[in-house]
């Protein structure tokens, strides 16, 4: 597996092997022991798995805020988008800052989000399908969204996103009080 760095303190692209030939491909998409010995120690206890129809639909930016705050693991089953983090750790040399990836089926990329990181993302085709493993339980009362386009993001979409109602009236970057402290 290829792990990269993005610039993000914690916020990692992971890559891992792909063994093909002509009937298709095989690849390990985790192993808690392949990360382990990269450093990483995560204990993933939800698997979450989105469907949207549409090309332009945008999906955030979410946070689970703490005592249920989730690492992600993020990758692309079909299609194709473009996965988002900000980081939102007040203190963090680079609060307020974010990366972005094309996730594809094709590419098999993923994007590992820890805590303290909106996320989100936006459809580049027709029925693209997202899975991505969480390291706490989904808790309601700890759910949060941050407006999508208050954080200077490139989303590299010309029309409108279609977006849900909880997405559309998310506050914006600049009045949102983070729960998250950066503790690097």
């Amino acid at each position: 597996m290829q792990i990269d760095e993005t610039g993000l303190p914690g916020l990692k692209v992971l890559t891992p092997a792909r063994f093909g030939d002509a009937r298709g491909f095989f690849s390990e998409s985790w192993s808690k022991r392949r990360l382990e010995e990269h450093g990483i120690a995560l204990d993933f206890v939800q698997d979450n798995h989105s469907l949207s129809r549409e090309a332009g639909t945008l999906r955030g930016l979410h946070f689970q805020a703490p005592p249920h705050a989730q690492d992600k693991l993020v990758r692309c089953g079909q299609g194709a988008l473009f996965d988002v983090a900000v980081d939102i750790r007040k203190g963090s040399p680079s609060y307020g800052q974010w990366f972005g990836i094309e996730l594809t089926a094709e590419n098999g990329k993923q994007l590992l989000v820890p805590k303290g990181f909106l996320h989100g993302f936006i459809t580049r085709v027709p029925d693209t399908e997202v899975i991505y493993k969480c390291t706490d339980y989904y808790a309601p009362d700890c759910d949060g969204a941050v407006a999508w386009d208050s954080c200077g993001i490139g989303w590299g979409f010309g029309g409108t996103p279609l977006l849900s109602e909880k997405d559309a009236a998310a506050p914006r970057l600049a009045d949102f009080g983070s729960p998250f402290a950066w503790e690097g």
